[in-house]
């Protein structure tokens, strides 16, 4: 991946433990695993920051940065990505997962209005959260997995292109070097 990129908007480890609003967190952000870039990290990163975007349920960032904690993952991608839920993706998104929830439960899932109003999300939250919530599960689960070997996969095929691209230049080189010594 292309590393470079992502370091230049990482936060300094210094940094955030200096930070007074993170203090309670104390040794929990000593984990140096917590900012690596690797494969794994990554992707597992991608994994918790989607499932926890899924999950209609206040403070997401939280249970972003907890389930980073807990797996020992990159902590800003996990918590960055939270944010695919935001005000213009929400009620799509979690009309979808419900939608999902009712068709598991065999429930008869109640049409989107034509105008969105906050009488309508509290009695659609007040009859339809078990079917909400079964659906942002099973949905969350199975795009946490997808952007997991995703990402993993785009992770190999880079390092796979550098190497080729690498070889080709090692290749290259010894013959432009032969071309100049003959002249």
């Amino acid at each position: 991946m292309p590393r470079r990129i992502i370091k230049k908007y990482m936060p300094d480890p210094k940094k955030l433990q200096e930070q007074k609003s993170l203090r309670f967190l104390g040794k929990l952000l000593d984990d140096p695993g917590l900012l690596h870039l690797t494969r794994r990290s990554v992707a597992t990163a991608f994994m918790v920051g989607i499932f926890c975007a899924f999950i209609p349920v206040p403070f997401q960032m939280v249970l972003a940065a907890a389930g980073a904690m807990l797996l020992h993952c990159n902590l800003p991608i996990s918590v960055g990505l939270v944010w695919i839920t935001n005000p213009v993706t929400m009620p799509v998104m979690f009309y979808g997962t419900y939608l999902v929830g009712a068709w598991i439960l065999g429930v008869e899932a109640k049409p989107m209005p034509d105008e969105l109003t906050l009488e309508w999300l509290g009695q659609l939250l007040n009859d339809a959260w078990i079917p909400l919530y079964l659906g942002s599960v099973i949905i969350g689960i199975m795009m946490a997995i997808l952007s997991n070997i995703g990402i993993r996969l785009l992770w190999r095929w880079h390092v796979s292109k550098s190497w080729n691209r690498r070889k080709r230049r090692m290749l290259i080189l010894p013959e432009k070097k032969q071309d100049i010594d003959e002249e």
